[in-house]
């Protein structure tokens, strides 16, 4: 029984490891391309009219 549940929390232990350094790689690229995006439109600012 204690095995088991042994193995129930590596396991899980393992999958949240994994959410979070997934879920830190998309934040990252996402505020990757936010600058990049933002760069391109201060680098354009004076071709813009409103």
């Amino acid at each position: 029984m204690v095995e088991k549940v042994y193995h129930t929390m590596t396991k899980s232990g393992a999958l949240n490891i994994t959410l979070g350094i997934l879920t830190i790689t998309a934040g990252i690229a996402a505020g990757v391309l936010l600058i990049i995006s933002g760069a391109k439109l201060l680098s354009r600012k004076s071709g813009l009219m409103f």
